[in-house]
């Protein structure tokens, strides 16, 4: 097995290093922090954490992490997530890991420092060296909202592809032929899946996918409004906008408003994820709804029956479904 003195020698650094970059040391440049993380990978070397919480005793705790507090999809999914466990006797101890890999990884070491039971990970789109190593350790982790490639670990999300091609539908029969997508980043299982549902089903529909219409964001606020301005900015702009999450959204109604446009005579709006305030807009915003609360449950029983039973857990998909509003009428076409 590597040792961390392997690993700082693969990397050409110092053993001093190779510490600091496993304790998230701020001092460390990225350049430095990637190569270390390169050697860990290649010498299949498993930090400290991981091989101390093999040895674990019961604690019924569960640790969750998820990509970003500020998202109220990840505030509803750590909600059901916290209830379900409190009705098994579990307690839930929670990390954001704010959408970075390394903020991730700190959290996965800290919750096996306090010997959690197990794990559920909404993961970053990078595949860190300590999560690829709990997943080789058989640890009870299950991913939530998320997958990554190439990781033999059980999953709980949800598809939306049915769900986007009814939005394509509303969208055309509401008379709508320029339609955009603020989609999420290609790093991201998400990301992709969205994006390649919106393509699928304007194809279905006869609609043209503009390549100028289809623009990567992060899932962040500021995003969304970035790719707002550089779409109506177009010397033919949309006449809808579907965004690929709730934050996005967001950045996208600021902008459309900061110009004075109207929805939805000017441009229509429709976004995945549906959140409470989203029905209170003036118009309410037309969105798609993921089964959050059912995902959170789901994938507690399933971690659980993991961490009680040693039980090898299947992957869930569950369907999203169209919420539709005001926020794409054309008028005279729907009251």
């Amino acid at each position: 097995m590597a040792r961390i003195k392997d690993v700082a020698a693969q990397a050409g650094v110092s053993v001093a290093t190779v510490s600091r970059v496993l304790n998230e040391n701020p001092s460390v440049n990225e350049e430095t922090r990637r190569r270390v993380y390169d050697a860990m990978n290649q010498l299949n070397y498993v930090p400290n954490a991981v091989a101390r919480s093999l040895r674990t005793t019961a604690t019924r705790t569960i640790g969750l992490i998820i990509g970003d507090v500020l998202n109220p999809f990840f505030t509803e999914l750590a909600r059901s997530v916290e209830d379900e466990a409190r009705r098994e006797g579990f307690t839930v101890v929670m990390g954001n890991a704010d959408e970075r890999a390394d903020q991730q990884d700190h959290y996965v070491r800290t919750l096996l420092e306090q010997q959690v039971d197990g794990l559920l990970i909404c993961p970053t789109a990078e595949v860190t060296p300590l999560v690829q190593q709990l997943a080789e350790a058989g640890r009870p982790v299950v991913f939530l909202d998320r997958t990554i490639s190439g990781l033999d670990v059980p999953s709980v999300r949800s598809d939306g592809s049915a769900a986007i091609g009814e939005l394509d539908r509303h969208l055309r029969e509401q008379g709508h032929r320029r339609i955009a997508l603020a989609s999420g980043p290609a790093t991201l299982s998400t990301g992709r899946e969205r994006t390649a549902a919106f393509a699928a089903a304007m194809t279905a529909e006869g609609l043209e996918v503009r390549p100028e219409y289809v623009r990567p964001g992060d899932f962040r606020e500021g995003s969304g409004r970035r790719i707002t301005a550089e779409l109506l900015d177009l010397p033919e702009p949309p006449e809808a906008i579907f965004f690929g999450d709730n934050l996005m959204t967001l950045g996208g109604l600021e902008e459309i408003q900061s110009r004075g446009l109207r929805i939805p005579a000017d441009v229509a709006v429709a976004s995945f994820d549906d959140v409470t305030w989203f029905k209170h807009t003036a118009p309410p915003i037309t969105a798609i709804a993921q089964p959050t609360a059912e995902m959170g449950r789901l994938a507690v029983r399933l971690v659980i029956d993991r961490i009680q039973r040693g039980q090898a857990a299947d992957s869930h998909v569950l369907p999203a479904h169209l919420v539709i509003r005001r926020s794409c009428e054309r008028k005279g076409i729907m009251e």
